[in-house]
């Protein structure tokens, strides 16, 4: 059996930090995002990846992917999205199968509301706390491991910022 490569005190350090990162910051956006919009921060992300793809429309599979969820989270709040008339999910004529979101004017209004309270609290819980610097060494240092963890097809390029549907 090999030995583990066990991480070094700095490398150990920095992990942790990650880990209070991926923890605490999206519990932090989900609790704003139920308080001020009645979303959770899957349910915006599914409306704001819909507010930036051509025609406000993206077939499940897709919207499963650059939302990283399994088509049956998807399909869970996708259901509740459609009953809120916030989206509409039609069959692609050409397979029955598959199907096809499209946020609705309604959901297109609700990013737009959303959308300024989220931006407010991704700053006051990130970006307040970072130099201009700081953001971009961040964004370089991030890179290879946003590279690493996606899978090698991305049916998506590009679909992955935070949406600001107001300059549209």
């Amino acid at each position: 059996m090999e030995t583990p490569r066990w991480l070094n005190e700095t490398e150990l350090a920095l992990w942790m930090r990650l880990q209070v990162v991926s923890e605490y910051l999206p519990a932090s956006i989900d609790a704003q995002l139920r308080a001020d919009a009645g979303l959770t921060r899957y349910e915006y992300h599914v409306l704001a990846m819909l507010s930036e793809a051509e025609g406000r429309s993206l077939p499940m599979s897709t919207l499963a992917f650059v939302t990283n969820g399994s088509l049956s989270r998807l399909s869970h709040a996708a259901r509740r999205l459609e009953q809120e008339g916030w989206i509409e999910r039609t069959r692609v004529p050409a397979d029955r199968r598959a199907m096809i979101a499209t946020l609705t004017d309604s959901g297109w209004e609700k990013i737009v509301r959303s959308a300024p309270g989220h931006v407010e609290h991704v700053r006051s819980e990130v970006f307040d706390h970072l130099t201009a610097e700081q953001v971009a060494a961040l964004e370089v240092a991030i890179e290879p491991l946003v590279q690493a963890l996606l899978p090698t097809e991305c049916p998506a390029e590009g679909m992955g910022g935070v949406a600001h549907p107001a300059q549209d």
